[in-house]
Parts: C-alpha cells; structure tokens; sequence
C-alpha cells in the first residue's frame, strides 16, 4: 500500500476537519464552486469523481472473465452477496434507524435523505480497494480480477434498477433520467476510457509500462476522492456544527451492515469449502462499497448541499478502518479453511 492508501483514514478524517473550517469562514468560495452546474452535474465534483473512478477502471483486465468457470463457487458467493442481499440489507437497517430508531432526532426529509446515501452505499460493490484487501490477505490475484470484472459488467445494467427500486419503496422520488445519466457519467464512460487506455498500453508498452502508468495515477485517484470531501463537509459545515451528533448517527447503521455481511458472507464460505485464498476476497468485495461512485450519484440525484452526499461521504469515513479490522479477521482465521 502506498502512503496515501494506508493512512487514508487519517486523510479522511484531516479533510472532513478542514473542510468543516473552510466552510464555517469561506462559505462564499464553496458556494460558487456549487454553482458551477450543467444538468444539474457540477462540473468541479465531475471532474473529481472522474479522477477517482478513470484509474479504478484501468485496472480491470475484462479478458480474465473467461477463466470464470474454472472456479465459480467464490464468484457466486460474491454476487449473491453483492446484488441479491447486501443492497436490500441496507435499505432494511437503513430503514429501522433512519425512519424509526431516529424519529426523535431527524426530521423526515434529513432522515429520509440519510436513508438514500445509505442505500447507494449498499448497492455499490466495491472495484478497486477490493485489490488492496486481497493483497493484504494473501488472497488470489487473477480470482480477485475475475470477480471485480464480472461485478463491473453487472454494474452497468444492474446498479441503477436495483437503487431506483430501493429508493422508490422507501418513499423517496428517484429522477430516473438523472440516476442513468449518473450510471452512463460515473460507469460505462470511465469504464471504456479504462478499457482503451489499458489495451494501448499493453499494446505500446507490455504489461511494465501499463503497471509504471497504474502506480504513476494511484495517488490522482485518492486525491480527488479528499478533494470532494473537503467540498462536501465544507457545504454543510453549518449543519455539522449545529448538529455534529449526525455523523455518529449515519455511521452506526453502516457499521452494523458491513459487520453483519461480512459475518454472513465469511460463514457461508467456510461452509462451502472455499480455500481461504478465494474466500477472503469474495468476502472481503461482498463486504466493501464503491464509495465513489455512491458520492457521485448522490450528488447528481440529491445535490452537494443534500444530506444524501453528506451520509455517503460518512461511508468513506467508516470504510478503511472497518476493512482493515476485517483483514486482521479474515488472517488471523486462515486456519479454520484448513
């Protein structure tokens, strides 16, 4: 792990403070960066999310799909997990929290915005820090890619039916046209420019010259992910400074989530005799979130200044360390696959 990927909790948290600051003493600077707008996409946190998600794409070599049916138990595990369970999961604790347990501290509409960043949480699997999780568990490489590419092609045409059904059964109005535009935005165009600029470079270069490209771009990617933190808190620094419990209260709920899938899909592995090399990462990307990707389509559905954006940034926050507790799990239990 880089400098930037081992200490991003400390990032995170850094950013969320300072953005917090700035806010409080230069609302008018982020205010005309919430203006910039066409469609109703800012084009500063487009650019962003784009940085984030461009290099994430790079990496994924769709050729290793092929090699899916050699060992199908794990991938079938991860996806029943990821697109059958964890995002209705989700909407589920999301809902007894946010619309029950919260009643007495948010009102509707914040808790209902709450629930939307929450749900666009569980419904994107993670892509890329899956490969920081594998490597960390000495999981299988070339399994790993299979199933992150499997997932990014059912991405495309799974991600936004899934979200819009679970947003509109919990009363909240899903502007379709704006989730597809998020989903062709945030998706499948980051998702070709990926797959062409790897072909090319392995072309032009071989596999070095792709991985020199990957190590050269890894810190652009975490860069705009801080970058659109900052913005997000430092649009709602009045309402975190006036209510700074609400921070506390998204998390609780996503904690209880990844615990309880992680839970859940790890059993399951152990039950079906998966080799811990491929049950940790099909765990572990079962478990995670596309954060980036949840934060860009909560902005395009809700807005920067929504509570939605401000719930899927808190994911971000409760990501990395909660991973990591699960990496420490998953080594310290490689035993018990025998």
């Amino acid at each position: 792990m880089n400098l930037f990927e081992r200490y991003l909790s400390v990032w995170v948290g850094l950013c969320i403070v300072g953005g917090v600051v700035l806010g409080k003493f230069f609302p008018d600077v982020f205010q005309l960066i919430a203006g910039f707008e066409v469609a109703k996409v800012n084009i500063v946190i487009a650019v962003l999310i784009w940085l984030m998600i461009y290099p994430m794409m790079v990496k994924v070599d769709f050729s290793s799909i092929k090699d899916v049916a050699k060992n199908p138990n794990g991938l079938i595990l991860t996806l029943v997990i990821n697109w059958l369970i964890k995002p209705f999961t989700m909407a589920l604790i999301g809902t007894l929290f946010f619309k029950y347990l919260y009643a007495s501290w948010l009102d509707p509409q914040t808790a209902s915005e709450y629930l939307a960043g929450a749900i666009l949480l569980g419904v994107a699997p993670c892509t890329a820090m899956v490969f920081v999780w594998s490597q960390l568990t000495k999981g299988d490489a070339n399994y790993t890619l299979v199933q992150v590419s499997v997932n990014d092609v059912i991405m495309i045409f799974a991600f936004a039916p899934i979200a819009g059904l679970l947003l509109g059964v919990t009363d909240i109005t899903v502007p379709w046209d704006t989730l597809l535009v998020s989903v062709l935005l945030y998706v499948v165009i980051p998702l070709i420019a990926g797959i062409i600029t790897r072909k090319l470079l392995v072309a032009t270069s071989g596999e070095s010259g792709l991985n020199s490209f990957l190590h050269k771009i890894a810190p652009i990617s975490i860069t705009g992910l801080l970058v659109t933190i900052v913005i997000l808190f430092a649009l709602q620094a009045k309402s975190i400074i006036e209510q700074p419990m609400d921070i506390v209260l998204v998390s609780i709920p996503l904690l209880i989530q990844t615990y309880g899938i992680f839970a859940l899909a790890y059993w399951i592995a152990w039950k079906i005799k998966l080799k811990h090399n491929v049950a940790a990462p099909s765990c572990l990307i079962g478990t995670s979130n596309f954060f980036e990707l949840a934060v860009a389509v909560a902005i395009s559905l809700f807005g920067l200044h929504s509570k939605a954006a401000l719930a899927t940034v808190v994911g971000v926050l409760v990501e990395v360390p909660v991973m990591l507790s699960l990496v420490a799990i998953v080594n310290r239990t490689r035993d018990r696959f025998g």
